[in-house]
This record gives structure tokens, C-alpha cells and sequence, in this order.
């Protein structure tokens, strides 16, 4: 008996619980209009394919895959407007299709960001069937969806997707084919560029990058912009295609405009190089007007720099003035000339728009290679020290020099060439403090000058050092004052020159 008596203790309990689940599921039974189909744990979700060609009614008897066909064209329709999409290349054994937007072949487009408008399309499948034969579809965003996908396939059958609202689990979209009621919920992420706008379907390059094997040589670069009174132009150094020649800075470019300088290469490489690849953050008008061109100030362009290359092609870049963009921080407006597209570019890429001479010169005053120069004067005051310098045997052809190869004359006598190295070594061992582009040339005599020729280029460089104030001294190439070097370099230069006859060291620290 008293075995009996707890068998029916633990099934009144069972039924009890039992009874509270069942109580559960009543309080918490959907509202009637609910879309969202509840569940008993452990159920399984219905996956069911939405979208595929109508007219393959079965496997491949081959592979024993179904198939779901080839799109042709998809007509989507959001908020933005309309795309169309066309093929651009069919499937083939080796490829799927591929699309590009009708209207838009002139443009650059991403197009395998346009063929998620198709692929995303084909094969679609559901992450739940919701309801069937639901006869009040406004409860779900269908009645007038914000998004139409109408998908044609190659074999001439068609499906309408409408896209409704986000279901409740914030990662699901409901979605119903047009002319059916069965309502499904899928995946955000398949439908997300459903909702964008043409844009956003643009490349944002500005001009491509040819490719490496194709890659022009920059012969010349030349910025015009409305806030200087001058152009700034940087040019390809020839004799910098030479192997053999050494001397210069690292930059492939000089600027020869508005002053003549060097170019400091990790200042100045984007500025040469930098509108092959161009990145735009955003893009302003596609197949713009002249209206557009007017609105975004490149009627009259604030900036113009123009791209010449080896192979004859000419790149002109047309900029706005700077202005505060809300969501990119500083920017310009940019086109191509001729292009069709305007496109919004950060200053600080578009670095042409704000570049002067003394963002990217080099403060190298003395770039020559020891060996390359043929002919050298130092002047401090009446001292005046004049080298030749000649390679001992010219017709050797020599990988690298040393003081040996060379014969060195001071004045017409017999001078030791690895002494004269050793000055030479100081003369290249400062840079500037300062750029001076903007100074007078001095009317007063030089604290001391050197004047060098180099043999590569057969150009005669004369340097001039002046005073300047208390602590520096300023420094004129050919005429021009260019640099603001330490003063005390310009004194320990002086003293080296006068040590030059003599076997004293030369000095080489001076701060």
C-alpha cells in the first residue's frame, strides 16, 4: 500500500507541473494579429528556398544538384529610386555571371558589390516561414514595401521579392514573394544592399592606378591655386634614372617652382604620385550638370593640378576650396576634367589643395656626390681655396669610388684627395633650421660661399652663406636666399677653410 500511495503522490506532482506549463503557455499565447509564429522548445524552423528559376523543376541529372538558375536582369526599387541591373559577362564552367547598373557603364562601379543584387537574389532561403495564406500582410511592411526585387532570369521566368519591416528578432527581415501569402523572415545581412542608394555601388577612386607593369614615369606635376601668387612645379629628375649617378636626395622629383629645391621624398610622394589611386570619402554627383560643376565651385576651380606622364597622357584635377564636412571633417569637392563624376575627397589627400614649397622641400642645401664633382671653391673673406678633382684613371670603369681613384689639385698644386674628402664630408654634414623662399636676396658681402660643378650634370652650383642674426646665418643658392642654417655652422666652416693648408683636423661638430 504504501508503495502504491507514493506512485500516486508523484504523478499528482507530474500533473501539477505539467498543469503550470500548461497555465505558462496560456498567459503567454500571441496576440491574434502577432506575426511572430510561437514555438514549442526544441521545434525546428522551416527553411524553405524563396527565390529560384520557376522553369527548373528538378535536379541536375548530372549532378544530382538543384539548380537554381541564372539571373539576367533584377530591378530593384527602395527609397533612393531605381537600379537596374544587367549582366556583364554570363556563366560560363569556369565563372559565374557577373552584373554591372544599366545607365552606369561609364562610371566606375564595384561590381561585385552590384552582383550581391543578383547572387544575394538567387537561391534565397528563408530563416523561418511565418505564416501562410496570411490574408493581412500590412502587419508585416508588405502592404506597400519600401523594397521591390524583380529578378528575370535567363530562361525568361520571373519573381517579385517584397521587402517589409525587421521582425522582432532585430536580425531578420520579413519578406513575401508578389502574388503569393505565405510570409517569410530572412536574414538582415542577405537583403542589406537592397536599401542602399546608387553611391553606394560606385568605386570612390577618383583615377585609377594603372597597373605596376604599366606604371607611367610623373615627368612633371604643376599645382595652380587661387591663394598663391605662384605655381608650385615639381619635376622628374632624368639623371635619377641613371644607375650609375649618385647624389640628390631619395625623392624621384625636384621642385623647380617656385623655387628651385629638393623634395624631402617621405613630404613629397604623395603629392608626385599621389593621384594615381586617389580615394574619394564619398561621392557628390554622378553624371553631374553644369549646374552641379557650379554648386560644388569647380566652374572655377580653387585648385588645379595637372599630371603629366612618359607615356603622353595628361590628368587634370580639378579642386574646391577646403570646407568643414559634418561627417568627413575637412574636405574638397573633386572631379577629372572632362569627368562626369563629382566626388568628396579629405584635404588630407587632396594634399594639392593646401601643399606649399616648405611642406615638402628638402632642407639639403649640399646634395652632390663627393665624387661627381669636378670643380670646388671655398671663399671665407679673402681666403680663397680652389680644387680640381679627376679620377686618376678614366677609363676604368669602377662600381664604387674611393679617395684613391681620384687626383685632387688646391690652387694648381698636388692636394691628398682623402683630406679633401674629409672636408667635403663636413660641407654636406648640416641641413637648415629654416626655409627663407620669401627672403630678399643680401646686399651685403657673404660671410663665405662655396661653389661647386658637378661632372654628371655639368651644372655650376654656387652657395652663399650670409648673416642673418644672432644665431643663424642665411643661405643663397644661385642668387636666391632659400635656407636659415645655424650660425655656428657658417663659423666652423670658415675655420675649416683656413684649416684646409694646414694639418690641423677639420672641426666637425658646432652646436
Amino acid at each position: 500500500m504504501k508503495k502504491t500511495a507514493k506512485s500516486i503522490i508523484a504523478l499528482v506532482g507530474v500533473l501539477a507541473l505539467m498543469g503550470g506549463g500548461v497555465g505558462y503557455l496560456l498567459y503567454t499565447k500571441p496576440e491574434e494579429n502577432d506575426p511572430v509564429v510561437a514555438q514549442m522548445p526544441g521545434s525546428e524552423k522551416t527553411e524553405v528556398i524563396i527565390v529560384k528559376d520557376k522553369n527548373i523543376t528538378g535536379p541536375d541529372p548530372e549532378t544530382g544538384i538543384m539548380d537554381t538558375g541564372v539571373i539576367k536582369t533584377v530591378d530593384v526599387t527602395n527609397e533612393h529610386g531605381e537600379l537596374h541591373v544587367i549582366q556583364l559577362t554570363g556563366k560560363t564552367d569556369d565563372s559565374a555571371a557577373t552584373y554591372t547598373l544599366k545607365g552606369y557603364e561609364d562610371v566606375l562601379l564595384n561590381t561585385s558589390v552590384v552582383g550581391t543584387l543578383a547572387n544575394n537574389a538567387n537561391g534565397l532561403t528563408c530563416t523561418d516561414l511565418i505564416e501562410e495564406n496570411c490574408e493581412d500582410i500590412s502587419k508585416f511592411g508588405l502592404d506597400k514595401p519600401e523594397i521591390t526585387v524583380d529578378i528575370t532570369y535567363e530562361s525568361g521566368s520571373r519573381t517579385k521579392l517584397l521587402i517589409g519591416d525587421e521582425s522582432p528578432t532585430g536580425t531578420d527581415t520579413y519578406v513575401m514573394v508578389d502574388g503569393e501569402k505565405t510570409i517569410y523572415t530572412v536574414r538582415d545581412s542577405a537583403l542589406l544592399n537592397y536599401h542602399n542608394k546608387l553611391e553606394e555601388f560606385m568605386e570612390k577612386t577618383v583615377l585609377e592606378a594603372p597597373p605596376d607593369d604599366a606604371y607611367p614615369e610623373i615627368k612633371k606635376v604643376t599645382i595652380e591655386r587661387e591663394d598663391i601668387d605662384y605655381d608650385i612645379v615639381l619635376e622628374l629628375v632624368e639623371k635619377d634614372k641613371d644607375a650609375k649617378y649618385t647624389g640628390g636626395t631619395s625623392a624621384s622629383h625636384m621642385m623647380t617652382s617656385p623655387v628651385e629645391a629638393y623634395l624631402a621624398v617621405e613630404r613629397s610622394a604623395d603629392v608626385t604620385n599621389g593621384m594615381f589611386g586617389l580615394s574619394a570619402a564619398g561621392i557628390y554627383s554622378v553624371h553631374c550638370k553644369e549646374q552641379d560643376i557650379k554648386e560644388a565651385g569647380l566652374d572655377e576651380p580653387f585648385c588645379t593640378t595637372t599630371m603629366e606622364c612618359s607615356d603622353g597622357k595628361k590628368y587634370v584635377l580639378l579642386l574646391s576650396e577646403p570646407f568643414d564636412d559634418s561627417k568627413n571633417g575637412k574636405c574638397c569637392y573633386a572631379m577629372l576634367e572632362g569627368g562626369n563624376t563629382i566626388f568628396v575627397v579629405k584635404t588630407e589627400k587632396a594634399q594639392w589643395a593646401t601643399v606649399l614649397p616648405v611642406d615638402i622641400a628638402s632642407k639639403i642645401f649640399i646634395a652632390g656626390y663627393v665624387w661627381n664633382i669636378s670643380e670646388l671653391t671655398a671663399t671665407a673673406g679673402s681666403t680663397v681655396e680652389k680644387f680640381v678633382i679627376k679620377r686618376t684613371d678614366p677609363e676604368v670603369e669602377l662600381d664604387s669610388y674611393k679617395s684613391s681613384d681620384f687626383t685632387v689639385t688646391r690652387n694648381g698644386q698636388s692636394f691628398d684627395s682623402e683630406r679633401y674628402r674629409l672636408f667635403y664630408s663636413f660641407l654636406i654634414s648640416a641641413s637648415a633650421e629654416d626655409f627663407a623662399f620669401e627672403e630678399e636676396y643680401p646686399s651685403d658681402e657673404p660671410m663665405a660661399a662655396i661653389e661647386y660643378t658637378d661632372s654628371y650634370t655639368g651644372k655650376t652650383t654656387k652657395i652663399e652663406f650670409f648673416d642673418y642674426s644672432n644665431l643663424t646665418s642665411l643661405i643663397a643658392v644661385d642668387g636666391k636666399s632659400k635656407f636659415v642654417v645655424a650660425k655656428s655652422y657658417v663659423n666652423t666652416l670658415i675655420d675649416n677653410i683656413k684649416r684646409i693648408p694646414t694639418d690641423e683636423d677639420f672641426v666637425t661638430t658646432w652646436k
